[in-house]
């Protein structure tokens, strides 16, 4: 009877923390959503007073946002915004693998192995990650100027995989210091190497936690605006960098546009998280939701 009782009264509660949850994503989610609208209107109804909630849908800020027409009308040119989008997916990519495969590879020494100082040295990487972007940028850009790195892919990827990788090692060993350890002393036992051991037995455990931490490291650099202004050129352009010009100048800024060009940016990342929303949610939670 007591279980019967207890029912209603627990639903009611779940009912109401489902109504707080969602009011609370609603208001969080509520630029992103007027952004979305923004893309799809006619730049009059974007600048409307009060905001028009009911427009005929139009696609032509998506079209103006690759290719643009002069202030007379007389010329169409390219934006070159889709080269930006290629650049920001390979440079993000290609930093976060790297951050990946030499942070699984510090993660499992400082994990596993017999480090002297060990944490010391989690310290030092920690410290690093916290030091702020801008007092390295000097330093960065005169290094790459000296090399001739400057305004290249391997310059950004480099800055990026080194400012990931601190973030990655801390996540990564501490997967790592959840794992149950007896196989792999058994492992070690027949003969197996530590790296045969990471590569075999640990990372196919930790998938979960990996993919938390890939997607977390890609949206920190699909995200950034100062190294890619400082460091990268004309032809390695990122999106963030690539907005600010893009978006009519020459009449003022085109919020229609620059909706358009920021729906387009966004997509990336809402798709990676929903497909990846279960692996993303056990690694966060260091693998006790099961599956």
């Amino acid at each position: 009877m007591r279980d019967e009782e207890s029912t209603p009264v627990r639903n009611q509660a779940g009912l109401g923390r489902t109504l707080v949850a969602a009011v609370v994503g609603l208001v969080y989610f509520f630029p992103v959503i007027w952004m979305i609208l923004a893309a799809f209107k006619t730049r009059a109804d974007a600048l409307a007073t009060p905001p028009k909630l009911f427009f005929t849908p139009t696609l032509e800020h998506f079209w103006a946002s690759f290719r643009r027409v002069s202030t007379d009308g007389a010329q169409v040119f390219d934006t070159g915004l889709d080269r930006n989008f290629a650049n920001s997916i390979f440079i993000s990519l290609a930093s976060v693998a790297l951050a990946l495969a030499l942070g699984a590879l510090a993660a499992y020494g400082f994990a596993r192995l017999r480090i002297v100082g060990r944490d010391h040295f989690m310290f030092y990487i920690l410290v690093l990650r916290m030091v702020p972007p801008i007092t390295a940028i000097v330093p960065l850009y005169v290094l790459f100027r000296v090399t001739g790195l400057g305004g290249g892919y391997i310059a950004i990827i480099l800055v990026y995989t080194a400012f990931n990788l601190p973030f990655v090692i801390w996540m990564l060993r501490s997967f790592l210091d959840e794992l149950h350890q007896p196989i792999e002393e058994a492992a070690r036992l027949d003969g197996s190497s530590e790296l045969k051991i990471l590569w075999r037995i640990c990372l196919p455990q930790m998938q979960a936690g990996i993919a938390a931490t890939a997607i977390i490291a890609f949206v920190f650099t699909w995200n950034d605006f100062l190294f890619s202004l400082l460091l990268t050129s004309v032809d390695t352009r990122t999106v963030p960098v690539a907005m600010t010009r893009v978006v009519g100048a020459d009449v003022g800024v085109d919020w229609g546009v620059f909706a358009a060009i920021g729906t387009i940016y966004l997509l990336p990342v809402l798709l990676i998280a929903f497909f990846l929303q279960s692996q993303l949610l056990r690694g966060a939670s260091f693998g006790t939701v099961p599956r």
